[in-house]
């Protein structure tokens, strides 16, 4: 019989008020009130740890890296105690023949049961050759997993939508995972895009899955709409100087020293769904933008095709049909200018009357 969660969980000494302490953090990571903590905990108590097959196609595995990190909750507890690791060629003991063996048998033991998460994305040029595990193609290896799987977690930009294999001329002609040949159309597929993804939406997700045996709501995109559904820009806090036209021009000029909004400089907030403005990074400590540097827009469609980074490439049209962010800058300037000036000009009248009245 497979353990359940709480059964690991126990096993490994942790005590009854640590893991509803677990179950309330986890709740309040997935961005769900106090009320479902018990629910988490009752979920875990009494169903059992589901199977996970993680494959590797081209990638730099900064997915790993990223989701190791996860602070809430952690990854030693998402992998020991939530979900059966059973393949995972970045962390695994096995090697060799026994490694690839435990593909098999997972297979076979959990047919149509389990969780196949995919970081990077298999090439098809060269019939495959571009990415070789164990003596075959990984489109090959991910064909025969994903017949046979639950559901599939696409893992970063590489897996959702290409990433840099796939930018231009993409000489190995790299996919993401729902666009590989072979794929079953009826395997649901959810995307985490990022270059990385953020730890905390990566471990989010799973919990959400164990949790309520089912997807996240999903955005048109395939994307979960908890952590996709708006814009850095919607929540980022140099939005207000956004709003009043206070940009950065250069870099480590006085408005960069002054923490104004980095738009000029390639930003691209504006447009790119995802939670770092809100979650962040690092266990919550800091963000790209929040460090002083413009958000490149990692978690996009085709981000590294889109020209430099520190291209302003849209005219977003915020302030008014008419204004974009130079005229609504230099008419913001216009305004102090002229506001400056007015009072000056009102505080002059005011001293020379009372100067006659003295007189």
């Amino acid at each position: 019989m497979t353990e359940t969660f709480y059964d690991v969980m126990r096993r490994q000494g942790i005590t009854r008020r640590s893991f509803l302490k677990f179950c309330s953090l986890t709740a309040a990571a997935l961005g769900l009130g106090p009320s479902f903590a018990p629910k988490i905990a009752e979920a875990m108590e009494t169903k059992p740890r589901i199977p996970v097959l993680w494959l590797h196609g081209l990638e730099c595995t900064c997915c790993s890296e990223s989701f190791i990190r996860s602070a809430h909750p952690l990854a030693k507890d998402v992998i020991l105690s939530m979900i059966s690791l059973d393949y995972d060629d970045t962390i695994m003991a096995a090697a060799g023949h026994q490694a690839e063996a435990i593909i098999e048998e997972t297979i076979q033991k959990y047919d149509g049961n389990y969780i196949l998460a995919c970081e990077g994305n298999p090439p098809l040029n060269q019939e495959g050759m571009s990415c070789i595990i164990a003596g075959r193609p990984y489109l090959e290896q991910l064909q025969h997993a994903a017949a046979h799987c639950k559901a599939i977690i696409s893992w970063g930009s590489c897996a959702s939508w290409g990433c840099v294999q796939a930018a231009r001329p993409n000489p190995t002609q790299a996919v993401p995972i729902h666009k590989a040949p072979g794929i079953p159309i009826d395997k649901p597929i959810i995307k985490v895009p990022g270059c990385p993804p953020i730890a905390e939406v990566m471990t989010a997700v799973i919990t959400y899955l164990l949790t309520f045996e089912r997807f996240p709501e999903l955005d048109r995109q395939g994307r979960p709409k908890m952590f996709y559904s708006q814009r850095i820009h919607d929540k980022c806090y140099r939005r207000p100087h956004f709003d009043a036209g206070q940009f950065v021009e250069s870099f480590d000029d006085e408005g960069a020293k002054k923490g104004y909004c980095l738009y000029k400089v390639g930003c691209k907030g504006p447009t790119t769904y995802n939670a770092c403005s809100t979650v962040r990074w690092n266990g919550g400590l800091s963000f790209p933008i929040q460090s002083g540097h413009p958000c490149f827009g990692c978690s996009e469609d085709g981000f590294w095709d889109k020209g430099s980074f520190y291209d302003r490439l849209t005219d977003i049209q915020g302030f008014g049909i008419e204004a974009n962010a130079d005229k609504i800058g230099g008419t913001a300037a216009a305004v102090v200018g002229a506001a400056a000036a007015a009072h000056a000009a009102a505080s002059a009248v005011k001293r020379a009357r009372q100067k006659g009245g003295d007189e």
